[in-house]
Order: structure tokens, then C-alpha cells, then sequence
């Protein structure tokens, strides 16, 4: 069974630089339209097919901002 995956990204603590979207290879990531309480519009994962890579995550300068969770059903 292939492990599924999925990247949250903390609302507040983004700052719209971009550098999780242009890192991801699978191209899953967006900015949002709603700004955050800093103004800005914060990325968000727009699409499945998340494979866990952690790309995102290490391309962000926020500590804590992104994380990346592995999908465990019980």
C-alpha cells in the first residue's frame, strides 16, 4: 500500500514568499486568497499527491510553519 501524505502550513505564520511552492515537485501547493493577520495570503495545500518529499518544509524560513503529516488510517 503507497503512504499518502498531506502538508499543512499554519495560516498565521506564512508570509507568502513562495518558497514551498516553487520546492514542491509534485506542484501541489498555492497561495490562497485570504489574508493572514500579517496581510499576507498564505500558501495552502491546493491539491492531493502529496509524496512526503519535506521539500516545502526545508525551503521555508518560518520555523514551524510547515509540516508534513503521513495519512495513517486505522
Amino acid at each position: 500500500m503507497d503512504k499518502k501524505f498531506r502538508v499543512h502550513i499554519e495560516f498565521d505564520q506564512c508570509k507568502a514568499c513562495g518558497r514551498c511552492i516553487i520546492a514542491c515537485p509534485r506542484k501541489i501547493l498555492a497561495l490562497g486568497k485570504k489574508l493572514n493577520r500579517q496581510s499576507y495570503p498564505a500558501a495552502y495545500q491546493a491539491k492531493d499527491g502529496c509524496i512526503g518529499c519535506g521539500a516545502c518544509f526545508y525551503q521555508c524560513p518560518e520555523p514551524g510553519a510547515v509540516t508534513v503529516y503521513e495519512i495513517v488510517e486505522a
